[in-house]
């Protein structure tokens, strides 16, 4: 018998990456909405009572760049001047110019140019049937943990939480197969209550016990999964300093986050204020669907797809499947297939997964994978019934 943990973490919106992802996709968003055609590379920096937004655009649309960073403040719940950042008198710069001509020429699809990549680079997918959603538990787990502190904090249940915070799920597995959380750590940001409570002692106590009761408990009897009662919550015995003010945040710093939880590799990109002709978001989209419908088919238990792609090139470079031993076909025989049945030229993926349409803000937190939204089009199971026919 073999046993091992492991961790997998996640943070709320209100974590100030997680704020520029937001106001990055969120712009991204409008600019497809009145261009599908446009090329956005929006990256956002936020600190103590400022936003700079910068990048490369080339599009037909007008972005209202101040107007869409207090909306996504206003949106993420960051409205009071004691947060650190508020809607209302934050400081917004906007440095944003347009894409180079030369990359430009490589990614424009002509009559005599086939739309190549934005760039060259590396993607991973992955799935495995530890959840319905084929994903890993902890990160699965850990998403769930920081969505339910925000809903919590949105819906008045618990509206002394802030925005910002974080989860950390350790999970034990004997012989491959997760058996039950091992340890769970929360950090939420809270309002300041020791004049409510007398001492920072009791209002620690209580911000724990309402956080055991009304986030981590309920999600775990939620998903019916085995849990041992260590847990951690606000580990320093305090968190009221917190968000952009409290810690300088920007776009892109979450990849491992946004994808798997470390549990598969990641290509090093990150997607969030990216359109989709830049393969480090689009294929890694691509890379998800292909490893899920795998595992959906029942293919494999477990499946690792790599793509690589050269700026300016439409075929891939290389394409590598792995099932890590849990197919009963070898993995040459599941790469081959994959190049059979899936669109993989970035034209293609684009048009395959609808990726020109705005969808994009809802994935700046909780994951890009692993939710089962009508706007995530890469959850989509409907190539199961191809890959059983070619196999």
């Amino acid at each position: 018998m073999s046993k091992f943990h492991f961790t997998s973490e996640s943070v709320t919106e209100g974590h100030p990456d997680k704020v520029c992802d937001a106001i990055s996709d969120a712009i991204l968003d409008d600019l497809l909405k009145q261009d599908p055609n446009s090329r956005v590379a929006c990256e956002t920096l936020a600190t103590k009572g400022l936003v700079v937004v910068s990048g490369e655009v080339s599009t037909h649309g007008f972005c209202e760049v101040e107007r869409i960073v207090k909306e996504t403040l206003q949106d993420i719940g960051y409205t009071k001047v004691a947060y650190g950042m508020d809607d209302q008198s934050v400081r917004v710069i906007s440095s944003l110019h347009t894409q180079s001509p030369e990359i430009a020429q490589g990614v424009i699809e002509t009559e005599d140019h086939e739309q190549g990549a934005g760039d060259q680079g590396l993607m991973f997918g992955y799935a495995c049937n530890e959840t319905k959603e084929l994903m890993p538990l902890p990160i699965h787990l850990a998403h769930r943990l920081t969505e339910r502190l925000a809903r919590e904090r949105k819906n008045g249940t618990l509206p002394w939480l802030r925005p910002d915070g974080k989860s950390q799920v350790s999970v034990e597995y004997v012989d491959g197969k997760p058996t039950k959380v091992t340890r769970t750590v929360i950090a939420t940001q809270h309002d300041d209550m020791i004049d409510k409570y007398g001492s920072e002692v009791k209002e620690h106590a209580f911000v724990e016990q309402e956080v055991i009761k009304n986030i981590i408990t309920p999600i775990y009897e939620e998903f019916g999964v085995t849990y041992d009662n260590e847990f951690i919550v606000n580990g320093t015995g305090r968190f009221v300093y917190g968000g952009p003010e409290a810690d300088t945040g920007l776009t892109g710093r979450k990849i491992i986050v946004d994808t798997y939880g470390g549990y598969a590799p990641h290509g090093g990109g990150a997607f969030s204020g990216k359109d989709p002709s830049k393969v480090d978001r689009s294929a890694t989209y691509m890379a998800r669907y292909i490893a899920k419908n795998i595992v959906a088919a029942e293919l494999a238990d477990k499946c690792e797809v790599q793509l690589s792609y050269s700026i300016g090139v439409a075929e891939p470079t290389s394409i590598y499947v792995r099932s890590f031993g849990t197919s009963k076909l070898s993995d040459e025989v599941l790469t081959k297939l994959v190049t059979e049945v899936f669109p993989l030229k970035p034209g293609e993926i684009i048009s395959h997964l609808q990726l020109k349409h705005p969808r994009y803000y809802p994935t700046s937190s909780y994951g890009h994978f692993g939710r089962e939204l009508d706007l995530f089009t890469w959850e989509a199971t409907n190539m199961v019934d191809s890959l059983i026919r070619k196999a």
